[in-house]
């Protein structure tokens, strides 16, 4: 018999995204979220540099507006950056209400006043921090508030195979009721059925040979929005962090673009410095420029890395202001207050993303897509440095409190059938998920990365579409698992991506191509509508 649980409000996602908006849900609402892995995991602990607000008298919100507006390169949705940068400050009281511990001066002219950080495309010092791991403070202590919620019921080791609508369940209207849900420790389909649902998967940067993020953010709510007839938009804006810590045993990890805030410098391998060719800002630039700047001199020199160097500094300085980056480099045998860091760019963030308003809602009736999995018109053509956190909890709660003023007009989900699975079998084959997982990422990586050209994305595409059908015939065969689940949700997010690179004919912000190096005058989004599209009547 399976498993089926009933909720007022089911959240797939347990990052600052999920959790923002879980813990501003009226008390009276009983409200399920769930983990991909703990429920500690995901992208959030894994933010170093920290969250962008106004908080300095010498800075204002039109100031920080400005930065998030220019650094997006004209794709930047001004009503949105507003709402979040004018969000900044409530957001940062929050989360020091839930216990996030903030770095604070313990000397010169404002002691115990938050330390502010300056990073690329930011006019002034406005990033507050934790150290460099502020995603791990964050994510720490919005867990600790959800598990003592008792409102909230926490399901983990949980992956979503599929949103359940009203049109998938033959009935009338437009509307999401809940989701098929693979239980990872049970190796069983549950049903979860609830009044609304939120999405706050996280990106896609799975999609990538590259990347700086861990192996859930494998695009699940984007590829289940779009199902479930969510338009997409400017997912061709895939950003590449360009500073990940180059060494064959260090998976995934990030060097803050606070140590370049900080003074750090980009080197090549003979030790000369190259950023101020590129761009007037150096190494202050934004990651867009910098990205291609490294990509560019690493292709001219045959190089597989190059580096970035804070040695420069006290020692103690550079202990004290990276502990993190400084202990877990002298694990891999560099000492970063000697030498240089070896790095290489990686794929980071997902800019575009599920199309919502100023409330997070979907195309979907009751269904809100929160975090990097939205698309809120903030991040335009390039995301400024540390504006994602604040955009979790500006729109997380922003989605809450829309939930909240319609919790008692909504009525319940209809009753939906048991996941079906009469007609599979258990794979022997799983070296075929393996096998096109790589291939996948690969071709990615090779065709639609950095810098890119229409021939390019031509073989992408075409590689993409047997995929596609591959895995299809694959998930119709046999019973899920989550590599199957993940594997068939990066096929249509790297899709989705590469059907929006095609239809840009002009290099903007993270999107470059040989083909068309020059910007348009006009700034316009690309937006993908699917077949099953339906104007929602929220």
């Amino acid at each position: 018999m399976q498993r089926a649980f009933l909720y007022d409000v089911l959240i797939i996602g347990s990052g600052a995204a999920g959790l923002a908006t879980a813990l501003k849900l009226s008390g009276d609402l009983k409200v399920a979220v769930l983990s991909k892995g703990a429920l500690i995991s995901g992208s959030t602990p894994w933010a170093q540099g920290g969250i962008a607000a106004v908080l300095d008298d010498n800075d204002d919100i039109q100031s920080h507006i400005h930065d998030t507006m220019n650094a997006g390169v004209g794709l930047c949705h001004e009503d949105a950056v507003t709402q979040t940068v004018s969000g900044g400050k409530d957001s940062i009281r929050w989360l020091k209400q839930q216990g996030v511990d903030f770095t604070r001066n313990d000397q010169g002219e404002k002691p115990n006043h938050y330390h502010l950080t300056k990073e690329g495309g930011h006019s002034h010092r406005r990033v507050v921090h934790a150290h460099d791991a502020t995603g791990q403070a964050v994510a720490s202590a919005l867990c600790e508030q959800t598990a003592s919620a008792s409102n909230i019921d926490i399901f983990e080791h949980r992956v979503a195979v599929d949103l359940i609508t009203n049109k998938k369940l033959f009935l009338p209207g437009n509307r999401c009721v809940g989701a098929y849900v693979l239980n990872r420790a049970e190796n069983c389909v549950e049903l979860f059925r609830a009044r609304f649902v939120v999405i706050a998967t996280g990106g896609a940067a799975k999609a990538y040979l590259y990347t700086s993020n861990p192996d859930g953010a494998s695009g699940d709510g984007i590829a289940m929005a779009w199902r479930g007839g969510c338009r997409v938009a400017n997912m061709e804006f895939n950003q590449f962090h360009p500073t990940c810590l180059y060494h064959p045993q260090a998976k995934s990890f990030l060097i803050t673009e606070a140590v370049r805030g900080e003074g750090g410098t980009l080197h090549l391998p003979n030790g000369e410095r190259f950023m101020h060719r590129f761009d007037e800002r150096a190494e202050l630039a934004p990651r867009d420029i910098v990205a291609r700047a490294i990509d560019h001199e690493m292709k001219r020199l045959g190089a597989d890395h190059l580096y970035l160097d804070i040695s420069h500094k006290p020692a103690e300085f550079v202990k004290s202001h990276f502990p993190m980056i400084y202990e877990t480099c002298l694990g891999f045998g560099i000492d970063i207050t000697t030498d240089p860091i070896p790095i290489v760019p990686a794929a980071h963030y997902t800019c575009g993303g599920v199309l919502v308003d100023s409330r997070s809602r979907s195309d979907v009736n009751q269904l809100y897509v929160v975090g990097e999995a939205s698309f809120t018109g903030l991040h335009g053509a390039n995301r400024m440095a540390s504006n994602s956190l604040l955009e979790c909890i500006v729109f997380g709660h922003a989605a809450a409190d829309d939930i909240n003023r319609k919790a008692d007009s909504v009525p319940a989900p209809p009753d939906a059938p048991a996941w079906d699975e009469s007609q599979v079998t258990d794979s022997d084959e799983d070296v075929v998920i393996s096998h096109n997982w790589d291939e996948l990422r690969r071709f990615m990586w090779d065709y639609v990365g950095i810098v890119r050209t229409d021939k390019r994305l031509q073989r992408a595409k075409h590689r993409v579409d047997l995929l596609h059908q591959e895995i299809l015939d694959y998930y119709s065969n046999y019973s899920v698992s989550n590599d199957l689940l993940e594997l068939r949700n990066l096929v249509t997010v790297a899709d989705l991506i590469i059907c929006s690179a095609i239809q840009r004919k002009e290099s903007r912000g993270l999107h470059y191509t040989l083909d068309y190096p020059d910007t348009q005058d006009s700034a316009q989004d690309t937006i993908l509508t699917p077949v099953n599209y339906s104007t929602r009547d929220w």
